[in-house]
């Protein structure tokens, strides 16, 4: 399967979900890879723990092999790294690629991300796609790669306001490039559970029949935490409310039944 987790909007916990949720299914067993297409390479130094402008063989080298002439491209699965937790890889992130947007664009490669995760989707079992806070031709080129799509959701009316866009923008997507793509849910994330606001947000949001998932992930400094440490919280807390939260959740997303709390 592969997912892509997306939204506008910065400091929504994009890249903390997709490497926790990827870290999951790896310690289940599942061959995992994470796909980090932000430039600022969050999920890039969250599991490899090394300086983005130090790494070859990116992301950004698979792409640019496409916009350059070359007898013999590389495949991609030369471009994955392997991380310090088994079953457990990154598609690193480059600079590189705010550089090179301008020539994919010009070139219309925009299904290129596609045609590589399509074939590596043969050697991994689940793929994350890391995106940027922005709808630019990465994050296109991802939504068209995936088959489904996780939003991560911040408890506030301007968040609710960006949200009815994101969906209409994936909604044109959907039409025009990606018709098997799903809308898997929304994810409130940073969710205070004693506040009135939150609860009444999500409340409304799934009286509007929006796809909102039952599992919420609360705020905790423990993701601050692991971040520092390079370690996913499975790893680092597996005994923790919101790493059983992120369990939960993962559960959730494969179809299994999970008790969650009233709001």
């Amino acid at each position: 399967m592969r997912r892509v987790v997306f939204n506008q909007k910065g400091g929504v916990g994009k890249s903390s979900i997709a490497c926790n949720l990827a870290a999951i299914a790896a310690a289940e067993g599942k061959k995992t890879l994470v796909v980090d297409l932000d430039p600022q390479g969050n999920s890039t130094q969250y599991l490899l723990g090394r300086d983005i402008t130090s790494l070859k063989d990116t992301v950004a080298d698979l792409l640019e092999q496409t916009v350059s002439f070359s007898m013999f491209n590389r495949r991609p699965d030369e471009f994955v790294h392997a991380t310090t937790h088994a079953n457990l890889f990154v598609m690193p992130s480059s600079p590189e690629l705010d550089y090179l947007e301008r020539k994919l664009e010009a070139k219309h490669k925009i299904y290129k991300l596609r045609e590589a995760l399509k074939k590596l989707s043969d050697h991994f079992d689940a793929i994350y796609i890391d995106t940027a806070p922005a709808l630019d031709f990465y994050t296109r080129s991802a939504l068209i790669a995936a088959q489904r799509c996780l939003i991560p959701f911040d408890c506030d009316d301007f968040s609710r306001q960006a949200l009815y866009n994101i969906l209409g923008e994936i909604q044109d997507l959907q039409e025009d490039h990606n018709p098997d793509l799903v809308v898997e849910g929304i994810i409130a994330n940073q969710f205070q559970a004693r506040a009135s606001l939150p609860r009444k947000l999500i409340q409304e949001l799934t009286d509007e029949g929006l796809p909102v998932l039952d599992v919420r992930l609360s705020s905790s400094v423990k993701m601050k935490e692991s971040h520092q440490a390079g370690q996913p919280l499975i790893h680092l807390a597996p005994k923790h409310n919101l790493t059983r939260q992120y369990r939960d959740l993962h559960r959730l997303l494969n179809g299994e039944t999970v008790e969650t709390e009233p709001l």
